[in-house]
């Protein structure tokens, strides 16, 4: 087990620390994305920031139960089973965040003009986020 264990602190040394719990804003404008061109303003409703936030919170606690299972040498098949419910957690999460994107960003840049600039950014992201 130490080499799950292992494997799991990598995992989770890897997850970029960028937006805190208490992120509200969620405005990106200083950023630039993929091409060196800045993106629109990534201004999202509260309420669905909200709904996010509480998934991925769940999931950080879910996390820390699998660390919490791994340092307790529970049975291999229990881990992974917790594991692949974070997996599923977190692919919807993902989901979320994309119909949201999808919704709002790329519907404000249709409006703004800058629709192309948009979809390259997005196509650059979802090479990175699909196996």
């Amino acid at each position: 087990m130490n080499g799950l264990n292992r494997l799991a602190e990598e995992a989770l040394s890897i997850i970029p620390a960028e937006h805190s719990q208490n992120d509200i804003d969620h405005s990106h404008t200083d950023r630039t994305h993929g091409h060196g061109q800045s993106a629109h303003p990534h201004v999202h409703s509260e309420e669905s920031l909200r709904r996010i936030v509480n998934r991925l919170s769940r999931i950080e606690g879910h996390v820390r139960g699998i660390k919490t299972m791994v340092q307790q040498n529970s049975p291999c098949p229990d881990v992974l089973l917790q594991i692949a419910a974070v997996r599923g957690a977190i692919d919807k999460v993902a989901r979320i965040v994309l119909d949201e994107h999808l919704n709002e960003c790329i519907g404000r840049a249709c409006k703004e003009g800058n629709i192309e600039v948009e979809i390259q950014q997005l196509k650059a992201a979802l090479d990175r986020f699909l196996p």
